[in-house]
C-alpha cells in the first residue's frame, strides 16, 4: 500500500464508521422498542398477578391477554430477531475488497523498522509518536499500544530479525510494566524476549527473562525446558572462559589485541548502505567552504531564448561534482495536481531492470509506486515517470544509466543510454525523503515545484559513477516525484561527444 491508496483507505474507513454508527442507532431504536414493551408488560403483569381471577373477570382483559399471546408476542419475537446489521454488513463486504492484505500489513511493519534503522529512532519515540518533522500540537499524532509493539516484534521474529524482535518486545513489556491495559500477556512477551536475546548470544539476559516468565507461569513447558538449556550453556561458557584465563596466566596462549585496522572503520571505507543512511540523517561527508563558495544562484534564459527572455528560469547550484542544478518554480500547482489526478488510478508497484534476465521486476530496495504519463508538463511535453513514496518508501543506491554489463538495458526503447536525469518534486516532505549521492555526499531535499538536473554520462559516453544516488525513506509525510530521462538518440548536436572523459 502506498500514499495514494492509503488516502483512499482513510475515506473508506470514514465511510465504514458512518455505516457502523447508523447500525448502532438502528439497534438502539430496536432495543428502545423492546424496552418500552417490557416496561408496559412488567407493570401490567404485576397488577394482574395480584388477583388473577378478578383481573380476568373483566372481558376486555381476557380478550387482550389472548391477543397479546397470540399476536403481539409474535410481533415482538420478529422485532427481536430482525437483523439490523444488514446495511452495515453489506457495506463492509463491498469495501473489504479494498482492504490491505496480510502482505500489506507486514510491509507497513517493515517500513517502520526500516525508518527506525535509517534515522536511528528509539522505540519509545516511535511508540509515543514523537518523530522528527511532527509537532506536539498535531491532533492526529498516533501512539503505539502494547498490541502494536507486540505485533511489530512478532513480524520481526517471523523474519528471523531478532534484534528488532528484542527492542519491540522490550517496549511492549515496558508499557505493560507501566500499567497499560492490554490483551497481550507479559508471559507471551517474555517468551519472545528470552529467545530473541538468546539468538543474539546473550545467555545471561535470556536466563533472566526466562526466570521472570516462570515467576508468572511456573508450569510454562517451553520456558522450563529453556531454563535448563540456558543454565547448561551458561555454565559451559563460563568454564570455557575460566580455562582460557588459566592458559593465558600460564603463558600457554598469548593475549590477542585487535589490529589498528579492525578497531575502527574509516568513514571513507564505510559500506555504501551506511553512507546512504548517514546522508539520510544529515550526517556524513560535508562540502568544504571553499567549494560551497563556488555554488551560485542565477536567472537562466538559455542564451536569450525568446521563451525565457521575459521569464527566465531560476537556477540554483546544489553540487559541483557531479554538477547538480535545481530549477525553482518550474512546475505549476495546476500541473502537479493534473499529474496526480492522471497517475493515481494507474499507480503500480515500481519495478527495476534485472541485468541477469533483462526483464522488469519488483525489488525490496525500491519501495514505491509508479506509472508513466504523457504530455503533461509544459516544460517537458513527453513521457515521464511519476512515483509516489508513502511513509517508509525508498529507493536504495542505483544508477540511472545502463552499465557495460547491461548492454541491452534500453534496447527495447531504441533510444540509447540515459544521458541525463530530470527529477521533479511535486510535494514537500515533512521529514526524510531526500535524494542522496553516497559517493560524493550530496543531499538534495524535496521542494515542491522544483526540479533537479544532472548528467549521467560523461561527454565521452562513459557512465559517471559519481551519480549513483538513492531516495531516502519518507519518515513523515508523502512524496510525489516525476522522472524524465534524456536518452542519447536525438541529442547528438545538443551535447556533442568529447574525446576525453571530462571534455
Amino acid at each position: 500500500m502506498f500514499a495514494g491508496q492509503m488516502t483512499d483507505l482513510l475515506f473508506t474507513e470514514k465511510d465504514l464508521v458512518t455505516s457502523l454508527k447508523d447500525y448502532i442507532q438502528a439497534e438502539e431504536r430496536k432495543l428502545e422498542q423492546v424496552k418500552q414493551w417490557a416496561e408496559k408488560l412488567d407493570s401490567l403483569t404485576s397488577i394482574a398477578t395480584q388477583d388473577p381471577e378478578g383481573f380476568l373477570g373483566h372481558p376486555v382483559n381476557a380478550f387482550k391477554l389472548m391477543k397479546r399471546l397470540n399476536t403481539e408476542w409474535g410481533d415482538l419475537e420478529n422485532l427481536v430477531l430482525k437483523d439490523m446489521s444488514d446495511g452495515f454488513i453489506s457495506n463492509l463486504t463491498i469495501q473489504r475488497q479494498h482492504f490491505p492484505s496480510d502482505e500489506d500489513q507486514t510491509g507497513a511493519a517493515k517500513a517502520l523498522l526500516r525508518l527506525q534503522d535509517t534515522y536511528q529512532l528509539d522505540t519509545q519515540s516511535i511508540s509515543t509518536g514523537d518523530l522528527p518533522g511532527t509537532s506536539v500540537k498535531l491532533p492526529y499524532r498516533s501512539t503505539l499500544t502494547v498490541e502494536d509493539c507486540f505485533e511489530l516484534g512478532r513480524i520481526a521474529y517471523s523474519e528471523s530479525d531478532y534484534r528488532h524482535t528484542e527492542v519491540w518486545m522490550a517496549q511492549a513489556l515496558k508499557q505493560l510494566d507501566e500499567g497499560e491495559e492490554s490483551s497481550v500477556e507479559p508471559v507471551m512477551v517474555l517468551d519472545y524476549l528470552s529467545y530473541s536475546v538468546y539468538q543474539q548470544g546473550e545467555l545471561e539476559r535470556a536466563l533472566d527473562f526466562t526466570r521472570r516468565l516462570l515467576e508468572l507461569d511456573p508450569e510454562h513447558q517451553r520456558a522450563n525446558g529453556n531454563l535448563k538449556y540456558f543454565e547448561y550453556q551458561l555454565a559451559k561458557q563460563r568454564k570455557a572462559g575460566e580455562d582460557l584465563r588459566y592458559r593465558r596466566s600460564e603463558g600457554a596462549e598469548p593475549e590477542r589485541e585487535e589490529s589498528e585496522g579492525r578497531k575502527g572503520v574509516k568513514k571513507d571505507n564505510l559500506p555504501e548502505k551506511k553512507k546512504y543512511e548517514q546522508l539520510c540523517r544529515g550526517e556524513g561527508i560535508k562540502m568544504t567552504p571553499r567549494r560551497q563558495s563556488r555554488l551560485f544562484c542565477r536567472y537562466y534564459d538559455n542564451n536569450q531564448h525568446p521563451r525565457y527572455l521575459l521569464g527566465p528560469v531560476k537556477q540554483e547550484d546544489e553540487w559541483d561534482r557531479p554538477y547538480i542544478i535545481r530549477y525553482h518554480d518550474i512546475i505549476s500547482e495546476w500541473e502537479i495536481e493534473k499529474v496526480k489526478e492522471l497517475a493515481k488510478p494507474r499507480l503500480r508497484r515500481a519495478t527495476v531492470h534485472d541485468p541477469q534476465t533483462g526483464q522488469l521486476t519488483t525489488a525490496q530496495y525500491r519501495v514505491s509506486k509508479s506509472v508513466c504519463v504523457e504530455r503533461v508538463f509544459l516544460f517537458f511535453p513527453t513521457l515521464s515517470q511519476v512515483a509516489n513514496y508513502g511513509v517508509g518508501g525508498q529507493y536504495e543506491p542505483h544508477f540511472d544509466f545502463g552499465r557495460k554489463d547491461e548492454p541491452d538495458a534500453f534496447k527495447e526503447l531504441g533510444t540509447g543510454n540515459r544521458i541525463a536525469t530530470w527529477l521533479f518534486y511535486m510535494s514537500d516532505v515533512a521529514a526524510g525523503g531526500a535524494t542522496v549521492f553516497p559517493e560524493v555526499g550530496a543531499v538534495v531535499r524535496p521542494i515542491k515545484g522544483t526540479a533537479v538536473f544532472w548528467y549521467n554520462l560523461l561527454p565521452s559516453g562513459e557512465g559517471d559513477y559519481s551519480t549513483r544516488h538513492a531516495a531516502c525513506p519518507v519518515l513523515v509525510g508523502n512524496k510525489w516525484v516525476s522522472n524524465k530521462w534524456i536518452h542519447e538518440h536525438g541529442q547528438e548536436f545538443r551535447r556533442r561527444c568529447g574525446l576525453h572523459e571530462m571534455d
